[in-house]
């Protein structure tokens, strides 16, 4: 996938960027830990709930997570908010496992039925750099059936895109797709497919080098996405579903041309706790072996 003309070509600094988030055998996989709620809700023994749970005692969650189990990994994908600059201050990663640094804001704003992400506040692509990290993520709503390349979400990604690439940074476009309110579910399901590959068409129309994409269903939509990629490197997102399940996913993906994945919750969701000794326990003898099967996976091993 490095080696074939593409639709973006990356630059020297894109092209090293990427290795660094990939496996000795070249697949792509991150570590996703940028969660803020979501990671909290998945704290169940948290006291008080996981809405009391602190900012302070977050950060120690995400720094135990990127300790025992992000490290075994290529690359960690990190909040401004919460984990950083702490990970990085206090020597917690390694300096093998690359950075990644998430610019959108939790949440979404909805205009004209149409949801729209936002920034951290602050938060550019220099800060980045000033974090430590060596690539970005932006996500970004699409429905390709409504947003056009000249679409107020077209226009985004090809701002961030340019300014990312000025400050010599590899930007991932993360994409999701949606629900309408006036669309049935059986109606969603069925452009479902469709939608996640027209997605990364207008992604890689606007600039985009790296997509972090929802899996489209079955090996003919995976094999879809990789076309209407034009040769853009494309990872799976686990989107919140059971590891085994995710595993097959990426199988498939990987099978009919996908670069990798970028793992969260599959991983972790029921591999955390309040309790610092019992986390470690939980991340080091359930989220680590399914983090090593993932990497098979994506070497094409799975």
């Amino acid at each position: 996938m490095l080696t074939r003309t593409v639709a973006n070509p990356l630059t020297t600094l894109e092209r090293r960027a990427l290795q660094s988030l990939s496996t000795p055998d070249g697949g792509m996989l991150i570590v996703a830990a940028d969660q803020r709620n979501g990671m909290k809700a998945a704290i169940p023994d948290a006291p008080g709930g996981p809405d009391a749970i602190t900012r302070e005692e977050l950060s120690a969650v995400k720094a135990d997570l990127v300790r025992h189990l992000a490290v075994h990994a290529p690359a960690i994908l990190l909040d401004p908010e919460v984990a950083l600059p702490a990970v990085v201050d206090d020597g917690v990663l390694d300096r093998d496992t690359a950075l990644v640094v998430g610019l959108d804001a939790s949440g979404f704003e909805t205009v004209d039925g149409l949801r729209y992400t936002r920034f951290v506040p602050g938060v550019t692509p220099r800060t980045v750099r000033e974090l430590g990290g060596g690539v970005a993520k932006m996500l970004y709503y699409t429905r390709p059936d409504r947003q056009g390349r000249d679409s107020r979400v077209a226009d985004e990604m090809r701002a961030l895109i340019a300014e990312c690439e000025a400050e010599g940074l590899l930007l991932i476009v993360e994409l999701l797709t949606y629900r309408l309110d006036d669309e049935t579910e059986e109606e969603y399901a069925d452009a479902f497919p469709a939608l996640v590959a027209e997605g990364a068409a207008l992604a890689v129309a606007a600039g985009a080098k790296i997509l972090k994409l929802q899996y489209p269903g079955s090996a003919e939509a995976s094999a879809a996405v990789t076309e209407a990629a034009q040769g853009v490197p494309w990872a799976v997102l686990s989107a919140g579903v059971d590891h085994e399940t995710f595993i097959g996913q990426v199988t498939t993906a990987v099978a009919n041309g996908a670069a990798g994945a970028m793992a969260g919750r599959s991983l972790w969701k029921d591999s955390l706790s309040y309790d610092a000794a019992r986390r470690e326990e939980l991340l080091t003898t359930r989220a680590l072996p399914r983090l090593r099967e993932l990497a098979a996976a994506v070497d094409g091993r799975g």
